[in-house]
């Protein structure tokens, strides 16, 4: 595709300059994903996060990437602890997911009242009735700019079937066949 010849979209930016970040906020938006609460800590200490941002990075061996924002009390519960779960919520789920984003100001343990947990093999808590869990410990951190790109080594998983829930544009839904 010829760029010079396309047609600019709304919010283009000059090739060579640096995105605006609302724009490219606005553009990933657009990209449904998969929602997951990243879950870490133990007790009093228990905290967690909603991502879009958490996939498989290999099978051999089988390991997770995440993305956490440093400002989020997520992460420095991560770097203590050593572990994170990645909790694949269901449609129907979108109550927790809101919790776990902060939606309403519930903070640290609070944001795990109203669902069943339990642990599995790195003590980081795995929601009873998630979608799927996949219970990790840390491997390698990469910090960058706002965020840490965590790869976690998957220790354990439980998987059920049912539909995953998505957010897109502000939104949840479901895939449709």
């Amino acid at each position: 595709m010829n760029l010079a010849h396309s047609l600019p979209l709304a919010g283009a930016q000059i090739p060579g300059t640096h995105a605006d970040p609302a724009v490219v906020k606005r553009a990933l938006r657009t990209l449904g994903g998969g929602v997951s609460v990243i879950t870490a800590g133990r007790g009093d200490e228990r905290t967690g996060a909603t991502v879009t941002s958490a996939t498989g990075l290999s099978m051999d061996p089988p390991t997770m990437i995440v993305n956490i924002n440093k400002s989020s009390s997520s992460w420095p519960v991560i770097q203590r602890h050593g572990h994170f779960c990645v909790n694949i919520l269901a449609v129907g789920q979108e109550e927790i997911a809101n919790r776990f984003a902060g939606i309403g100001g519930v903070k640290g343990t609070a944001r795990y009242e109203g669902a069943e947990w339990t642990t599995l093999v790195s003590g980081a808590p795995v929601l009873a009735n998630a979608l799927s869990a996949i219970d990790c410990e840390v491997e390698e951190i990469i910090e960058r700019h706002s965020h840490a790109i965590i790869l976690g080594r998957a220790l354990a998983v439980i998987s059920g079937e049912g539909e995953s829930l998505i957010y897109h544009n502000g939104g949840y839904g479901r895939v449709v066949r």
